[in-house]
């Protein structure tokens, strides 16, 4: 929570000096603008804060001069307006408006000092910060924070800014590393020596300079055993860095034998349990080395005592995993299926026996709608899989190592001679279960993942369970996430429609479910692959069924739309669109109009370009060559731009106004197959 919470921080607070006018001209955030956190602290640092705000001169506009004075007399209104606004009515004067002759008077509001301002305004700007956990502490009031607050420092340039949150008042008053430091409170100066200060104290407050110092010490400590490396994972790095003021790296080592169990095991138990980066050999091999970072400095009278201590500790979680992983091995899989009777996915929706069953079906329907038949496909290894998948939650490995869910399952079936296909499916049946992640690496895995994720959906949607704004406690969104990822990634030959049908839902779950997958598709175009709000919006218009057509849609037009000729036609698109919405034209009637289009000398061009469009596109050897149609698309411009410049279309002619309308018609209509081009934005 700590990186969104500085960052917010900032934001809240440049945006308030902003709106209280405390920001010098030219002011840039990025360089005069600078934010720090640790576990202990938040910190925001921002330069040439302007002392006080600038006098603010208004003119307020009152009553009517016919009724503020009377045969040149000041009458009551006047007088209580002159009084609103603390002037004497002296100061009025008359002005000349478009309605008339009114009262006016130059006010100047005094800026207030910067500190008064601050010390006001942002402990309201503190209480916001978002928090997805909250504490109160303070008897009787209902203020609340991540943490209770210890000590607040607020300086404004040598000076103390009293700000007040969470019981406390600031002052200039810090605090060093709880370990490496005397303990003992000590006074930030200026603002300008609070990084240097803090790291006197052993305390880096530069939350980069933290994470460079964590990558160079596991770099140097790798090193002294030879041709080893520390496997790169950033997600750690980041955890590490946000837990650590004073970060320094040990080498501990472990029994090789434990390199009997499954890598998987070992690097979750060193990752995800105790923090430990694993090192592996030059091969990729893991090696019976890990890597800890500490939050206090190293030196030869404690080092020892602490690598010690993280290898009794390491010890001991292989010694359970091991012993869970031996302990499994009594049970094959294939009997733990009916274990799973007992097992509850939801309350309403059954037992995992129950969910196997329906995600078994899933599969087989897909299977048969994707044409996946032998010698191909293995499609009885994806039934397997499917009866398979879920048996590793009744594994005494898995309840105690539950990150390793799935996983499990497949290095299970794999020992236990399940055909490699369906263990790797099952192996691979929760991915991705990031942005980060792969997707299966077979079309088995793939359909399997595909069949649980839906009727995990559909099943929540069909009992009224759906997301709803940032509260999605089934984890529906991701999801839906990993089905449209999976659907545009693996070439499977399955849309959308063909997904969610296989679920059968009712229809009033259906229409949900259509308007909850549009979402996850645009935030795919969006977030995944970096497409522009209006392009994802001009692409999913003509249909977003199959979601590797609407990428390709989508980069085609990203490529195009730094064209000149794209773009103006874009802009006419719109105009086109804008006229036959305005003239409420739904269509031609069939069989009539488009031809006499070529009878009008002003409508020919563009009709013969349409239509030449239309063959070409016909022409190419793959109907998804969308940079060579929207070339075309680019083409038109001139005769789009001669028909404008040429033609009333909303003639007083119903014929021709009609057969004009019939023309922009179906040129959109020609490529309305590829993107609402009126949906991106132009110049103007």
């Amino acid at each position: 929570m700590i990186a969104s919470a500085e960052a917010e921080l900032l934001r809240r607070t440049l945006a308030l000096l902003g709106k209280e006018a405390l920001l010098p001209a030219g002011f840039d955030p990025l360089t005069d603008a600078k934010s720090y956190s640790t576990p202990r602290r938040l910190a925001v640092l921002v330069s040439d804060v302007l002392e006080r705000q600038p006098d603010l001169s208004e003119e307020v506009v009152g009553p009517s001069a016919k009724i503020a004075f009377k045969d040149g007399a000041p009458a009551p209104a006047a007088e209580a307006f002159a009084r609103k606004n603390g002037v004497d009515v002296s100061a009025l004067r008359t002005i000349t408006t478009p309605k008339g002759d009114y009262v006016a008077v130059t006010t100047t509001k005094v800026g207030r000092a910067a500190s008064e301002v601050i010390a006001s305004e942002l402990p309201k700007e503190i209480a916001a910060i978002y928090w997805a956990k909250n504490m109160r502490w303070i008897a009787g009031s209902k203020q609340t924070f991540v943490r209770p607050v210890q000590w607040i420092v607020a300086l404004l340039g040598e000076d103390v800014v009293p700000v007040s949150f969470g019981g406390r008042t600031a002052g200039r008053a810090s605090f060093g590393h709880r370990v490496l430091s005397s303990g003992e409170a000590f006074e930030i100066e200026t603002p300008a020596s609070y990084v240097a200060q803090l790291e006197g104290e052993y305390v880096i407050a530069d939350v980069e300079a933290r994470r460079h110092k964590i990558r160079k010490a596991l770099d140097r400590v790798c090193r002294t055993v030879p041709g080893a490396r520390w496997r790169e994972d950033e997600a750690l790095v980041d955890k590490m860095t946000h837990l650590t003021e004073w970060p320094d790296v040990l080498l501990g080592s472990f029994d090789a034998a434990y390199l009997d169990l499954p890598e998987e095991v070992l690097v979750t138990v060193m990752r995800d349990h105790q923090n430990y980066f694993a090192v592996e050999s030059a091969a990729g091999k893991l090696a019976p080395y890990f890597l800890a970072v500490t939050n206090i400095a190293l030196d030869e009278e404690n080092a020892g005592i602490v690598r010690q201590g993280n290898e009794r500790v390491l010890r001991a979680r292989f010694n359970d995993a091991r012993f869970f992983y031996d302990f499994d091995q009594r049970t094959p899989l294939v009997e733990r299926v009916k274990l799973l009777e007992n097992v509850t996915f939801q309350k309403d929706l059954g037992s995992y026996a129950k969910k196997s069953e329906r995600v078994r079906e899933l599969c087989h329907r897909l299977a048969m709608t994707a044409g996946m038949i032998a010698p191909t496909y293995d499609v009885n290894a994806i039934l397997d899989a499917a009866s398979l998948a879920k048996t590793d939650l009744t594994t005494e490995l898995v309840k105690e190592f539950t990150e390793l869910q799935g996983i499990i399952g497949g290095l299970y079936a794999e020992k236990q001679g399940v055909s490699q296909v369906a263990a790797e499916a099952i192996y691979d049946q929760y991915l991705p279960a990031s942005a980060d992640d792969r997707i299966p690496r077979s079309a088995e895995g793939a359909l399997l993942g595909l069949a649980d994720r839906i009727d995990t959906i559909a099943g929540m949607f069909s009992l009224g369970m759906e997301p709803t704004g940032s509260k999605d406690p089934f984890a529906l969104r991701r999801a839906a996430n990993a089905v449209v990822r999976i659907l545009a990634e693996s070439g499977l030959p399955l849309t959308l429609s063909d997904v969610m049908g296989a679920a059968s839902p009712q229809p009033e779950v259906e229409a949900k479910l259509k308007s909850f997958f549009a979402e996850r598709v645009e935030f795919y175009l969006r977030e995944a692959k970096g497409q522009a709000y209006d392009v994802v919006k001009a692409v999913m218009a003509p249909g977003y069924d199959e979601i590797a057509d609407v990428v390709a849609r989508a980069e085609a037009v990203s490529a195009a739309r730094g064209s000149e000729d794209f773009l103006a036609v874009s802009a006419a698109f719109k105009r086109m669109k804008n006229i036959l919405a305005q003239a409420g034209y739904q269509g031609p009637t069939p069989g009539t109009g488009f031809i006499h289009a070529f009878e009008d000398p002003a409508e020919a061009p563009l009709a013969r370009k349409s239509l030449a469009a239309v063959k070409e596109r016909h022409e190419l050897s793959n109907w998804r060559s969308y940079g060579e149609r929207l070339a075309s698309v680019a083409s038109i411009r001139p005769e789009v731009d001669a028909f404008f410049a040429q033609v009333m279309v909303m003639d007083p002619d119903i014929a021709v106004r009609t057969r004009r309308l019939n023309l922009l018609y179906m040129v959109l209509q020609n490529f309305s197959d590829i993107a609402d081009f009126s949906e991106i934005v132009t110049a103007g």
